[in-house]
Formats: C-alpha cells, sequence, structure tokens
C-alpha cells in the first residue's frame, strides 16, 4: 500500500511542479513524434495519471482483499480515465480564445455624451462604448463642449485620452 500511497503523492508533487514547468515535455519533445501524442505528455496529464494509479490502487487494496494486481489494474484503468479527461479540460481550455483587446484606432467615429464639460484649452470627460462597456476617457476639442453634448470621437491621444467633436444634427 505504501508504494501506491507513493505514487499517489508523487502524483500531486508533479502537479505543483507543472504550474511553475508549464509545457517543458512538449518542448522537449517537440517534433519527435510528429504530433503522434499531441498534449498526452502534458505534465498536469501525466501527474493525473501517477496520482489517480496511486490512490486509487490504494483504496482497492486496503478496502478489499484481491490483492496486488487488482489494485494495479483497477488504478491503470482510473489513471487512463483521469489523464484523458485532464487532456480534454486542458484542450478545451486551450481552445477558448478571447477577441482581441480594443486598441486606440478602435475608438475612432465612436460615438459618446460628455460627462464633465470640455473646455477649449483643457480637457473634460467623456462617456464611449468599448467593447460594450461604458468607458471613461479623458478629452480634447477644438471648441468648447458641454456637459451632455453628443460627441463622436476623432483620434486617441493616448490610452486614456481621446480628441472629441460635437455631433451636429
Amino acid at each position: 500500500m505504501g508504494l501506491f500511497l507513493g505514487l499517489g503523492i508523487a502524483g500531486i508533487v508533479l502537479l505543483a511542479l507543472s504550474l511553475v514547468l508549464d509545457g517543458v515535455l512538449e518542448g522537449v519533445f517537440d517534433g519527435v513524434l510528429d504530433g503522434l501524442l499531441d498534449g498526452w505528455l502534458s505534465l498536469p496529464v501525466i501527474a493525473g495519471f501517477v496520482s489517480m494509479l496511486g490512490f486509487t490502487g490504494a483504496i482497492v487494496l486496503g478496502t478489499t482483499g484481491l490483492g496486488g494486481t487488482a489494485a494495479t489494474v483497477a488504478g491503470v484503468l482510473a489513471g487512463l480515465l483521469a489523464a484523458r479527461l485532464t487532456w480534454r479540460l486542458s484542450s478545451a481550455l486551450m481552445r477558448d480564445r478571447t477577441p482581441a483587446a480594443p486598441r486606440g484606432e478602435d475608438l475612432l467615429g465612436t460615438g459618446g455624451s460628455v460627462v464633465t464639460a470640455i473646455p477649449a484649452d483643457g480637457y473634460g470627460e467623456v462617456l464611449l462604448r468599448v467593447a460594450g462597456q461604458p468607458v471613461k476617457f479623458a478629452a480634447r476639442s477644438a471648441a468648447p463642449v458641454q456637459r451632455g453634448s453628443e460627441i463622436w470621437v476623432e483620434a486617441a491621444l493616448s490610452a486614456t485620452s481621446v480628441l472629441v467633436r460635437p455631433v451636429e444634427r
């Protein structure tokens, strides 16, 4: 039973190391097997297999009188299941892509409203919708713009400030 518990603990230690050494095995074997075991040689998958093998083997050995062979077979089956689930979960997480973060050019032509009046020689504040979320920006304008006025963005001056012009109707 000590061997099985040792394997289970070693799997958990390997899982903790995988947080630090993420992708090391994939890098070492990159191109050697031409994608045959794509993702299966990752540290989380191996750690899931080893720990489930160890802990399931210890449970079977400790709770039944079946012996070491049956405990090993049960541990290997449970380990393969854990490895498969770990691989599927990590593959799903790797496929989850988010859209690119908005850039300054994406603000051009965006409509919004003035929150704090914009003087002719200084900054005010405008509320714009960026990626569907309301975001406040510092704003300059060639002419003074009153609070509540509708504006359009002409240029992005920095990551937090824009050049605007009032919408004429």
